[in-house]
């Protein structure tokens, strides 16, 4: 049945602009549909945050911050964001339409994928994560149904209504986790933090049920899921899926690590896995066709995104029936105030009661309503609910918690995401119950953090190194130049410069000098003996090669030096000249080439590895060599000349 029909937003104008054509899916923050924008007259999707949700100031926030951190991801498999607005109570985000399906659709269909077709989803998703995880963000909320795949092959990440910066904690505070159970991490159930490795954990659990069909924890509520998880390595592969390679089991192994240090750090290096995981396996393994298991029934209870109660300490053992509906979105709600008493009614078939009899009536009803609002006041009646102020300026924030009768204490830290002077958190967070009059922590941005960059010219360079480090900055390259009134090895310079304040982890480039200019003597044809002292008169270290060579030079004299002492090259106090030590003029055979014509001699002479000259009469000299400077069969230095001779006819 189509759906679509009893929706009321269905063949509306949006914002007096988006025309509203169809529901596409639901989720627990909000519903999409198919919409045509009428200003460029495109087709686009529509998500619209129920209406449930928009007067919750958090939830507006989380799903504008949807809108900006996607905006900011200009990568070809995330899926992009045109527009943001409000129209009356619907807030709205319009987003590219991707004509196609889910992973969820092609899971359900086909029960468990061939390696490569499950390799081809998941590289250009972990491509999409590593974006997003390069650029500071984590998704948090990856499953098959965030997934699309076009009708062209084009495979897209969607729905970062869950994105948060990476160096911000998740709403641990609050006492909730938001997520959906299948594909959480264990520190996001126990802890309820999540940084790019919970994408990894996610994609991995993802790949499991690619390559399986399956997922690999399951149970009849969402609450044995989390326990298996927080308690069970999730198994390889090809424990459900013979035949699935053992590279593959490792790749599931690695992403799904319960511990965070054995996780790839991010997408990025898990797509690397992926790479090389794909790159070592055969044709045959690629394409070999799964068991036919279908995936689990799906009746989307473990697949919607929620608001999850984190029990505290953590899960320890199976939770209880009266839990099942953790995959519900939970909203804490006012306590019911104590019933209003009248006076008691007459009988009306008795007449008037006695005084004694009213009087304990009333006095009974007086004791009942006091205890009840006695155990209102001690529930719920003594605590306040904790406003909302994230990204608010302090002025605001302290305001709205003192307008709630709340006391405020400010304390500040660094934020690469919140804008300076704006509220990073709450402690306790924003809906969380406290005492009447207490107090609230505001943790204020102070923008990024930022180092200064220390003095260190002067320094040795390994003094210098130790003081950038020191300062959370990272070594850059280290330039060597020429100095002379600088001393070797000590710092003349860095970019930027000393003082100059920047981002912790900036990389700093340091310029070290290497002393004055010492001219390089040249010592070809010297002995070894007379060479090294030439050298290290002159402030050089000596290395003399392994290898002789054949050269011009005398047997045991400097045949090469490196470097050269070619026009006019200098060096620095301590460089090291190789030498190398000549083994003498190469001797080689030469060609017996008497009786050959001119042309003939020559060449084999001149491929044999020698020059010729010719000695020819100016008159009448014959066709044919006659006699040669060195005879053939005898030995002649490589390169070294051979006359050739001929007579003349008379």
């Amino acid at each position: 049945m189509d759906t679509t029909l009893h929706d009321p937003l269905v063949g509306q104008l949006l914002d007096g602009r988006y025309r509203v054509e169809a529901r596409i899916a639901a989720g627990g923050m909000a519903t999409v549909y198919r919409a045509v924008d009428t200003r460029l007259d495109r087709v686009l999707a529509l998500k619209v945050m129920h209406q449930s949700l928009a007067t919750d100031d958090t939830f507006v926030e989380r799903f504008i911050r949807e809108a900006k951190s996607v905006a900011r991801l200009a990568h070809p498999n995330v899926v992009g964001v045109f527009d943001q607005g409000t129209d009356g109570s619907h807030v709205y985000l319009a987003m590219e339409y991707v004509a196609g399906c889910t992973l969820r659709d092609v899971l359900r269909e086909r029960g468990a994928l061939q390696p490569r077709a499950a390799l081809d989803i998941l590289e250009p998703v972990l491509a999409a994560l590593g974006a997003a995880h390069r650029a500071g963000f984590v998704h948090r909320d990856m499953k098959p149904e965030n997934v699309l795949i076009g009708d062209d092959g084009r495979v897209k990440v969607a729905d970062f209504g869950l994105v948060r910066a990476v160096d911000t904690n998740t709403n641990a505070s609050t006492g909730t986790l938001l997520g959906t159970v299948s594909y959480l991490a264990p520190e996001q159930i126990e802890h309820g933090t999540a940084d790019t490795r919970a994408d990894v954990y996610a994609c991995g659990v993802m790949l499991y049920e690619m390559l399986t069909g399956a997922k690999p924890h399951t149970g009849t509520v969402p609450a044995q899921v989390l326990y298996q998880r927080l308690n069970e390595d999730v198994p390889p592969p090809s424990a459900l899926a013979p035949g699935v390679a053992p590279q593959l089991d490792q790749l599931v192994a690695a992403a799904t690590a319960r511990e965070l240090g054995q996780r790839p750090a991010d997408a990025v290096e898990l797509l690397g896995l992926a790479r090389t995981a794909r790159g070592a396996l055969t044709d045959e393994q690629l394409d070999a066709v799964p068991p036919q298991a279908k995936a689990d029934a799906h009746d989307g209870s473990e697949d919607r995104t929620s608001v999850i109660p984190r029990p505290v300490g953590g899960i320890g053992g199976p939770v209880p029936a009266d839990e099942q509906q953790l995959n519900l979105t939970s909203r804490l709600e006012l306590p019911p105030q104590p019933p209003q008493t009248g006076p008691p009614r007459r009988s009306a078939g008795r007449g008037r009661l006695p005084r004694r009899g009213i009087v304990t009536i009333v006095v009974g009803l007086v004791l009942a309503l006091g205890l009840g609002v006695g155990i209102w006041y001690i529930n719920s009646g003594q605590f306040t609910k904790v406003p909302y102020v994230l990204g608010k300026s302090e002025a605001d924030a302290r305001k709205k918690l003192k307008d709630a009768g709340l006391e405020v204490k400010i304390t500040r830290e660094f934020s690469d995401v919140v804008d300076k002077g704006k509220v990073i958190k709450t402690d306790p967070g924003g809906g969380k119950q406290i005492r009447n009059t207490g107090t609230v922590t505001i943790h204020i941005s102070d923008g990024p953090p930022r180092t200064q960059v220390p003095n260190v010219v002067g320094l040795p360079l390994k003094e210098a190194k130790q003081q950038i480090s020191d300062a959370n900055l990272s070594i850059g390259e280290v330039t060597k130049v020429f100095r002379d009134e600088t001393p070797q090895g000590s710092v003349i310079s860095t970019d930027p410069r000393a003082g100059t304040t920047r981002r912790p982890n900036t990389t700093v480039g340091i310029v070290v000098s290497k002393g004055p200019e010492i001219d390089i003597p040249d010592v070809v044809g010297e002995s070894e003996d007379d060479a090294r002292s030439d050298l290290e008169d002159a402030g050089f270290k000596v290395k003399i090669a392994q290898e002789r060579v054949f050269s011009d030079e005398d047997k045991g004299s400097v045949a090469e030096q490196d470097p050269p002492a070619d026009g006019g090259a200098v060096g620095a106090k301590g460089d090291i000249i190789t030498l190398t030590l000549s083994k003498g003029q190469e001797m080689i055979e030469v060609p017996d080439v008497t009786g050959m014509s001119e042309g003939d001699a020559k060449q084999t002479l001149e491929a044999a590895g020698f020059e010729v000259d010719v000695d020819k009469p100016l008159l009448f000299p014959g066709d044919t060599v006659s006699d040669q400077s060195v005879e053939g069969g005898d030995e002649a230095p490589k390169g070294s000349s051979i006359t050739i001779k001929f007579k003349g006819v008379f």
